[in-house]
């Protein structure tokens, strides 16, 4: 499999051409054309070839890899490809916007290519171990870091991580969370079906570090732990991308791809409210 990344800039592209091209985590899966960055960027991954335009991927590979920290620009990104019926993965967020996570979806759907996106965090083994402790689950909190002036993105770039970590274990929601803003953070909660997801985003800067910590309560016990990010923590979300690469199958289904984006569209709305009322 030819694999493409848009978004070079990003370390995940470092963790993707490592797993990929040098220790051949996935068979004969290689990275093989790089988009954004510098050609100085793509020699030092190691990429043969680096492409002005995402479109100039046609044809070149048989999957690709959004990566932008913005996630802004996954939608004009992604379509083109998917359009191809190129098979794509978004990672993290699927995009801003419901608009523009809709229109990717729809691109997909339109090119008859599979598409998912995820924060490497929804498949740390801990959620299941700690989830399989506590019973029927009632609520599940987590906590992450956020930084709501990142100029990839804003409240999206760090936020995305928690709330899947939160939505996760839970049915999709179907209501808007409701959002408490204060200076140093950032609380939303949201029904999901009998239970609830709470997202606590903590302010982050350069000084200041915010663990990713889960909280799982059940009808049986309470448990929590810290998420700890291996060396390779990103290697299960390359081989769930390659899984739906070979079977045509999404991982994750259009209503929990849109869930994550909805609830950040909330708490950035949420945050710019305050940020003018303050």
């Amino acid at each position: 499999m030819r694999v493409g990344i848009i978004g070079s800039d990003n370390t995940h592209a470092d963790h993707a051409v490592r797993h990929l091209n040098e220790e051949r985590a996935l068979g004969a899966a290689r990275v093989v054309a790089v988009h954004g960055g510098t050609g100085e960027r793509a020699e030092q991954l190691g990429v043969p070839r680096r492409v002005e335009r995402p479109e100039e991927l046609i044809g070149l590979v048989d999957a690709v890899i959004v990566m932008d920290r913005d996630g802004s620009l996954h939608r004009s990104h992604a379509e083109p490809l998917l359009r191809a019926g190129i098979p794509v993965f978004v990672d993290k967020p699927l995009a801003t916007t419901v608009a523009d996570a809709e229109a990717i979806l729809e691109a997909a759907r339109a090119g008859g290519a599979p598409v998912t996106s995820f924060s490497a965090l929804r498949w740390n083994a801990a959620l299941e171990e700690l989830s399989s402790e506590v019973g029927e689950l009632r609520a599940v909190v987590a906590t992450g870091p956020v930084q709501r002036d990142s100029p990839f993105g804003g409240v999206g770039f760090y936020g995305v991580h928690a709330v899947e970590l939160a939505l996760h274990l839970l049915p999709t929601p179907t209501a808007a969370p409701v959002v408490s803003v204060l200076e140093g953070a950032v609380l939303a909660t949201v029904r999901a079906g009998d239970a609830h997801a709470v997202i606590n985003l903590v302010e982050r800067d350069a000084s200041t570090a915010v663990p990713f910590h889960l909280q799982v309560v059940g009808a049986k016990a309470v448990a929590a732990d810290r998420l700890l990010l291996g060396k390779d923590y990103t290697l299960p979300s390359l081989r769930r991308f390659a899984d739906m690469v070979d079977t045509g199958e999404w991982p994750l289904g259009a209503d929990d791809l849109l869930a994550p984006v909805r609830v950040l569209e909330s708490v950035t709305e949420a945050v710019r409210n305050a940020s003018i009322s303050a």
